[in-house]
């Protein structure tokens, strides 16, 4: 399993749970292909992270939906 650089593991520090386990899986996919970056949609009813090739890899960027 690929290892999170430095700046997901801060992006995650002090998280709920249950974000982090919607998220993090992203996250180590963009971590194991080191190209594209993340995008955490905020959604009414929750969380939605997806890869995004318009954000540098290491770097997670939030919006809402």
């Amino acid at each position: 399993m690929s290892q999170l650089p430095a700046s997901y593991q801060e992006y995650l520090a002090g998280k709920s749970e249950s974000f982090i386990n919607t998220v993090r899986p992203i996250l180590l996919q963009s971590a194991a292909d080191q190209t594209h970056g993340v995008r955490v949609l905020n959604l009414p009813h929750g969380h939605q992270a997806h890869l995004d090739d318009g954000i540098p890899f290491g770097t997670v960027v939030e919006d809402i939906d």
